[in-house]
């Protein structure tokens, strides 16, 4: 063995390491990226999680009680409503997460020591469930005592009940199943549409392709819609084997499954088809495919409560088209949610998926250079 040609080859490699800029990228970025989302972005203990208020008492006690269960932090009020039908509309539609009612006898409970308060709860989310359960440990007469009790005598105290809907049972299944459709559409549409422009010029088939009189819109569109097809029998393989082996419920109808799943594989294949056009090879667009599957297994709230995460961590997140399908999906199987209330979220898909096919478009030029 000849070191000389040794060191050779090792500069020669380094070389070429330097001159790749996504694999550079890699070598410093990931790192930096992992820590920042594990260090700063990725919290397990959730707080300010969006809650409904019913006050049907509307008393000194009551307020005091819901005044209480705020200053834990585990909750912030994003609404006032009338009656607790109210609130569960609203965890239905994914609008808030838990919801506080007090019924209007709440002194006369709280004199006999009964059920004061009910926090409800949107139990598709594990993670919520867990941290809501804190709010039955705020006592209930530390900030009104009963003054009609003699002062020598221990006043009664009532009780704070947590009540969780659509997974009472806490089933981790029944939260992940949802989520994975989501995370294996994002894992295979992305990858298969990031290499399919340049698959194309490594088999020297991009001379055929410019020969024809396709446009860059039919020859975009053209790649995409095969795979939309793929997409849809992976998440039928993910929806069979979660019923079977599971009981995963479908409480929205399999249209609506069918069509938050459509949603997320266009947004994603359009997203691919993006990185296709940048990426000069197939191995390069698998590297920058790693750079958006990561924050959107981290930050999408698959894996960890989105709740928990810092303010401008969430705003990073809302970009993640997992993110928004998430949403869609556990509302639609595990609330039984129609689509055209969480349009919000089929809004922030559709306008993702029109703008990175725009992009993509604009990118792919029909010649070799």
């Amino acid at each position: 063995m000849s070191w000389r040609r040794l060191w050779a080859i090792v500069v020669k490699e380094l070389r070429q390491m330097r001159r790749d800029r996504i694999t550079l990228a890699m070598i410093l970025g990931i790192p930096v990226i992992q820590l920042v989302l594990f260090g700063y972005a990725i919290n397990t203990n959730v707080r300010g999680l969006a809650t409904g208020i019913a006050d049907q008492a509307n008393t000194a006690g009551s307020r005091a009680l819901v005044m209480d269960m705020l200053a834990t932090g585990v909750v912030a009020p994003v609404a006032r409503v009338a009656t607790p039908q109210e609130l569960m509309a609203m965890i239905r539609d994914g609008r808030i997460s838990v919801g506080i009612a007090v019924p209007p006898d709440f002194e006369r409970r709280r004199i006999d020591g009964r059920e004061v308060a009910q926090v409800l709860v949107d139990g598709s989310d594990t993670a919520v469930q867990g941290a809501a359960a804190q709010l039955a440990q705020v006592p209930i007469d530390s900030a009104v005592p009963d003054t009609r009790a003699p002062l020598t005598s221990t006043p009664p105290t009532g009780r704070i009940s947590v009540v969780a809907f659509y997974n009472p049972q806490r089933s981790s299944a029944l939260a992940i199943v949802p989520g994975l459709i989501g995370v294996i559409l994002t894992m295979t549409m992305v990858l298969f549409t990031a290499i399919a422009i340049v698959r194309e010029r490594e088999r020297g088939n991009m001379e055929l392709l410019i020969a024809t009189p396709l446009t860059s819109t039919e020859l975009m569109v053209g790649k995409v819609l095969p795979y939309v097809a793929i997409g849809l029998v992976q998440t039928s393989v993910v929806l069979a084997l979660g019923m079977w082996l599971f009981d995963v419920p479908i409480r929205g109808g399999m249209i609506a499954v069918y069509l938050a799943a459509g949603l997320l594989i266009l947004a994603n294949l359009a997203l691919g088809l993006l990185i296709s056009t940048r990426a000069q090879s197939q191995f390069q667009a698998m590297q920058m495919m790693i750079f958006i599957f990561l924050p959107s297994i981290l930050l999408s709230g698959f894996m960890f409560p989105f709740a928990g995460m810092p303010k401008v961590v969430q705003w990073v997140a809302e970009v993640l088209p997992l993110t928004h399908f998430l949403r869609l999906i556990r509302g639609v199987m595990l609330r039984g949610a129609g689509l055209w209330e969480l349009w919000r979220d089929v809004l922030a898909l559709a306008v993702f998926t029109l703008v990175m096919m725009a992009l993509a478009i604009a990118r792919f030029r029909k010649r070799l250079d």
